[in-house]
């Protein structure tokens, strides 16, 4: 890719991630291109469709995240591990408004553009869970697809205005109920929570 048209997708991918985080992910792709300062077809032509755009955005972190839990795997005892990533798993779909519900579609479907990348955030999870599973210090009934699904879930809690002060103390609530024994009631889990 030559040099102007990387910096012209980098741009795009800038003002996409910044609308997307305001606005949620069907933000238009006319305000997207408008704020970018380009016409819909220049960013059709570097991304012909949300869902090619969302990869392109979501890719880094989806990379970072698998990253960290290869990390994890190795650095960490296997609860404190599994907690930590779920802990950044969530942070970072709240990030994006809304990309809960498309990941929670591209994994069960092989023919969207995030599939992959899904299959292997939630491998990564799993990788982790079946390690705190074999230690003995996570619930032994759930699986990879369960822990894809309470980030999901407690992604969701973030995206609601009304809720969002509570997604801290109930993501403990959560955590505890996947660890198991003396770990389940560690304190050091706990995290600021604006309750009310």
């Amino acid at each position: 890719m030559r040099a102007d048209a990387k910096k012209n997708r980098d741009h795009l991918l800038a003002v996409a991630g910044t609308a997307i985080a305001e606005q949620g992910v069907e933000v238009s792709l006319r305000d997207i291109a408008r704020r970018a300062d380009v016409g819909l077809a220049t960013l059709l032509r570097h991304f012909p469709t949300r869902e090619a755009l969302l990869d392109a955005l979501l890719h880094t972190s989806f990379e970072a995240l698998t990253a960290k839990a290869g990390a994890l795997e190795t650095s960490d005892s296997p609860d404190e591990a599994l907690v930590s990533w779920l802990r950044d798993c969530v942070a970072w779909t709240t990030e994006y408004r809304g990309v809960t519900v498309l990941m929670a579609a591209a994994i069960e479907d092989p023919e969207s553009a995030l599939h992959a990348s899904c299959v292997t955030l939630r491998a990564a999870g799993a990788r982790l869970l079946t390690r705190a599973q074999a230690a003995g210090l996570a619930r032994s009934d759930i699986d990879g697809a369960d822990v894809f699904a309470l980030v999901a879930a407690l992604a969701w809690l973030g995206d609601q205005p009304a809720l969002a002060p509570r997604a801290g103390h109930l993501f403990d609530v959560v955590a505890s109920a996947i660890l198991t024994g003396a770990a389940s009631g560690d304190a050091g889990w706990v995290t600021t929570d604006s309750r009310p």
